[in-house]
């Protein structure tokens, strides 16, 4: 070969491994990154198939996550074989015949039906100097392997050593964060534990629609495509959908009927009241109508009294029923709003004779409550977690393939309509991912049997329910004709 032919070919190894550099710098998946790493050194030094080791943690063993040609990982310790050798000592090793050195474990080529000949082993190393793997280039396609393949095996190692510690920092970040988000889950549930599941749920679901979104053949969204940045995005976006609740009151959070519990205790203690003031009126009635009438009269007073007092007694133990009915996060039927006004007019003397009503306007006012177990404000109070949701996640630094994290959870209440919270933006506003978080949510939310404030809906009603709310204008209906026809429920949730 002449010196101008060798020249070129040098420059065009070198050029490769440029190119080798740019390719690893853009990939952040270890097992990818290895194999174009092993593809590329087989290339450069012309050999028949390479194999890496990587040095384990504690820096006891190498391990080949990758090697061309074998069917399962090799492990072997620090200083055992040629590999291992180079390991600990960061020295090159060539030779011609593998077989003629005794540091050569021929157990490989046996399980593979392999002759190795010629072997080129060098050390891999990080920004530091340190030694972080090898690798091995096996029987070149002149027979052996040259100083120039030292060489150039070597750049490449410098390369691949960097490459690696950056894609391993970029998993231990990845498991940093996905940690952090996890934590944050568990937070969430902690405060209010009769939700526990919901955000991984409602985060499975979501999903598990985008994805068959996605593949859907025809419609509006026939040409919807997500990177697996972006369903991770969704992944996160919808995990962390509920975590403003940390800045809603747990009371009001975990209220499971209209009256939080010391208040009907309190209301239970005036019945109990209202009940000893009876019975002390009764006994005073009696003596006056013995004074009046004559023992003689005792037998028909009692009896008198007797009915007056039962009848009394079960009034007062109707109306505390009909009110531990109304206290319940149901709907009232017809009639009950009147009636609970006129319980409002029940009252009893206190020790020193002053009437009190057993009922407040206030109680009245809450046991009136026409759907569910939060007032007004109560209500509005839980809403606000979406705006807490959105502010907490905006302080958060997300890469630029997450930073619409924020954004997707703050509109997952959001209607279609224009009438949802806590902005009520237009449709047009609404991200897509939202769009399929809220359908994702509202289904949770209904089957959900884990909340005790209401009972879980079956499937089937639950999409009768959400089909109501894609007729009104609330949800997309297209993505609600994917989430049934796709069975979205069954694909992405065990059996509850």
């Amino acid at each position: 070969m002449s010196a101008l032919s060798q020249a070129v070919r040098r420059a065009d190894k070198l050029s490769a491994i440029l190119e080798v550099a740019k390719a690893m710098a853009a990939i952040h998946d270890l097992d990818g990154l290895l194999e174009l790493i092993l593809r590329e050194a087989a290339r450069v030094v012309e050999a028949d198939r390479c194999s890496l080791f990587i040095l384990t943690r504690d820096r006891t063993h190498l391990s080949t996550r990758v090697a061309q040609g074998a069917a399962q990982e090799i492990r072997l310790p620090l200083g055992q074989g040629i590999a291992g050798s180079v390991a600990q000592t960061g020295q090159t090793i060539n030779i011609l015949d593998a077989y003629e050195d005794p540091r050569f474990q021929r157990d490989w080529d046996v399980k593979n039906n392999y002759r190795t000949k010629s072997l080129l082993t060098v050390a891999m190393r990080d920004t530091r100097g340190e030694v972080t793997g090898v690798i091995q280039a096996l029987n070149a396609a002149d027979g052996a392997f040259d100083a120039e393949d030292e060489e150039l095996l070597l750049a490449l190692g410098g390369q691949a050593a960097q490459a690696i510690e950056n894609v391993k920092l970029h998993e231990d970040i990845s498991k940093l964060f996905e940690g952090f988000v996890q934590a944050s889950v568990m937070a969430i549930e902690q405060r209010d534990p009769t939700t526990a599941g919901h955000s991984g749920r409602v985060a499975s679901l979501t999903v598990a629609l985008a994805q068959v979104t996605e593949a859907t053949p025809s419609g509006p969204y026939k040409d919807v495509a997500f990177t697996s940045e972006q369903i991770q995005e969704i992944r996160y976006a919808s995990l962390l959908h509920d975590f403003g609740k940390i800045g809603v009151r747990e009371p009001v959070l975990v209220k499971a009927e209209k009256l939080y519990p010391h208040e009907l205790e309190t209301l239970r203690q005036r019945f109990e009241m209202a009940r000893m003031h009876r019975q002390a009126a009764s006994l005073t009635r009696r003596l006056d109508a013995v004074k009046l009438r004559g023992d003689r009269e005792l037998p028909a007073i009692e009896q008198e009294e007797g009915e007056r007092l039962a009848k009394e007694l079960k009034e007062l133990a109707d109306a505390y029923e009909f009110i531990l009915q109304c206290n319940r996060p149901t709907v009232l039927a017809q009639g009950g709003f009147e009636r609970l006004s006129s319980l409002g007019m029940l009252s009893f003397n206190d020790s020193h004779e002053r009437p009190q009503t057993i009922l407040t306007p206030n109680e009245v006012q809450v046991l009136s409550i026409p759907r569910g177990s939060l007032s007004a404000t109560e209500r509005r109070e839980i809403e606000s977690h979406v705006t807490h949701t959105f502010r907490f996640l905006s302080q958060i630094p997300w890469t630029p393939s997450l930073k619409r994290v924020p954004e997707i959870a703050y509109a997952h209440h959001e209607k279609l309509d224009g009438k949802g919270y806590p902005r009520a933006i237009a449709v047009e506003q609404i991200p897509l991912q939202s769009k399929m978080m809220a359908i994702s949510d509202i289904y949770d939310a209904l089957t959900a049997s884990d909340r005790p404030y209401k009972k879980a809906v079956p499937h089937q009603l639950a999409l009768d329910i959400l089909k109501k709310e894609a007729d009104a204008g609330q949800l997309d209906t297209e993505l609600f004709r994917i989430f049934v026809e796709a069975d979205v429920s069954h694909r992405a949730l065990k059996p509850r």
